[in-house]
C-alpha cells in the first residue's frame, strides 16, 4: 500500500467505514464495486469479481487490510473513460450537430455496447437521467451524461 498516499488510505477508511454496516470491522463483498465507485474508481463487473467481489450477500465479508490492496490495484488500472471521452462517443450519434440524439438509440447504446444492462437497469436508468424527448424523439445527451456519471 505504499502507493497510497496518507489521503486515499484515510478516503478508503471512511469508505470503508460507511459500508461496515454491522459496525464490525467487516464489509460484505458484495459492496466492492460501490465502495470503490465511491472513491471514484470505475471497476468493471469482471474485474470486481476477479478481486473478490460477490454477487450474494453474506457469500464473503473482508477486512480493511483486504480492501486496501484492491483499492490499490484497481487506482493502477487503466483509465475507464472520462466524461469527455464519452461525450465524445455520444457525439458520433449527433446527427444534427446540435446536442441530441434519437431516445431510442441512447437505449441500444446501453443495451448493446460495454458491460451490456438488462432491460430493466436500462429503463430505470433513461427514467433517472434522461430528459423528456422532443416531438421527434430527440434528446439531449449531456445533461443525461453528467446525470449519470455523478
Amino acid at each position: 500500500m505504499a502507493d497510497l498516499s496518507a489521503r486515499d488510505v484515510e478516503r478508503a477508511e471512511f469508505v470503508f467505514s460507511i459500508y461496515d454496516f454491522e459496525g464490525n470491522g467487516t464489509c460484505d463483498a458484495v459492496n466492492l464495486g460501490d465502495m470503490l465507485r465511491a472513491l471514484n474508481q470505475n471497476p468493471t463487473l469482471a474485474l470486481i469479481e476477479k478481486l473478490g467481489g460477490t454477487k450474494k450477500k453474506n457469500e464473503k465479508k473482508m477486512k480493511l487490510d483486504e480492501f486496501l490492496p484492491i483499492y490499490s490495484q484497481v487506482k493502477k488500472e487503466k483509465e475507464q473513460g472520462t466524461f469527455e471521452d464519452f461525450l465524445e462517443c455520444l457525439k458520433l450519434y449527433d446527427k444534427e450537430e446540435n446536442g441530441t440524439m434519437m431516445a431510442a438509440e441512447l437505449g441500444h447504446i446501453l443495451l448493446s455496447l460495454g458491460e451490456g444492462l438488462t432491460d430493466d437497469e436500462c429503463k430505470e436508468l433513461l427514467d433517472d437521467c434522461m430528459g423528456e424527448p422532443d416531438e421527434d424523439g430527440f434528446v439531449p445527451f449531456e445533461p443525461f451524461l453528467k446525470k449519470m456519471m455523478a
